[in-house]
């Protein structure tokens, strides 16, 4: 298991559409990176000014993140992202 440090989130990125909403088949070239992603763990936050300060989101939630964002490693044949909390722009309902 990975366990973020600081205020470092894990997230595993969601894959993205295969066809156009008007019914075109996109080929792995032509499809943009996708950036919804579903945080998978967190870590316990960062220390400011001797107080701890947690982590915005929880696991399970739907994130966009930052395109270029994070570190992307690969645990037991998995692809996750360790990023930031700053490089995440927003939380999916």
């Amino acid at each position: 298991m990975i366990k973020p440090l600081e205020d470092r989130i894990l997230v595993k990125m969601k894959e993205g559409e295969e066809t156009t909403k008007s019914g075109i088949i996109l080929t792995n070239n032509s499809k943009e990176k996708p950036q919804i992603a579903e945080v998978v763990e967190v870590g316990p936050g960062k220390k400011i000014d001797g107080k701890l300060e947690p982590v915005c989101v929880k696991k399970g939630d739907n994130v966009i993140v930052s395109k270029y964002a994070g570190t992307e490693v690969k645990y037991e044949g998995v692809e996750y992202i360790i990023l930031r909390q700053d490089d995440l722009l927003a939380i999916v309902d």
